[in-house]
């Protein structure tokens, strides 16, 4: 399936690609959350028409993304969760209860913002998650999971 992008997508492509792209991933994904269209004759048209408006737009998104990772860049979330003896949660520590706690500290952040890389967290101590704001911004926040008393 080949797809206009309408803004950046990372590791697919920039705003105005034309990508070839799975048609699951395009269908279910892409297309419906307003990040590509169908690369059809009348849809390249509306897209030429539009391109300058959606550079604005793509701009200012950046500039908002790049302002929230200079206001959490130095972040640092302490969780406190149910643990065994030797260290290990009873249970995991998630995008969601990530989000809570930044939450809570006064941070707006997505739990589709947070990436974690090797899945949950599972053992006590300190860890670093990587936060996407955009295709262009990411960056590390500490995280500090303390036993409950």
């Amino acid at each position: 399936m080949d797809v206009i992008l309408l803004e950046k997508v990372r590791n697919l492509g920039e705003l105005g690609d034309e990508v070839r792209v799975r048609p699951g991933y395009g269908r279910n994904y892409l297309i419906p959350h307003g990040k590509a269209v169908r690369a059809t004759p009348e849809n390249k048209a509306v897209f030429e028409a539009r391109r300058a408006e959606l550079e604005k737009v793509q701009m200012q998104v950046l500039a908002a993304a790049k302002a929230r990772a200079e206001r959490m860049r130095d972040l640092k979330l302490t969780i406190v969760q149910r643990a065994s003896e030797e260290g290990h949660l009873f249970g995991s520590v998630g995008p969601a209860d990530i989000a809570e706690s930044a939450e809570a500290a006064g941070f707006e952040l997505a739990r589709s913002e947070i990436d974690l890389l090797q899945g949950p967290l599972k053992d006590l101590g300190e860890h670093e998650v990587r936060v996407v704001l955009h295709a262009e911004v990411e960056f590390m926040i500490h995280i500090t999971i303390a036993p409950e008393a």
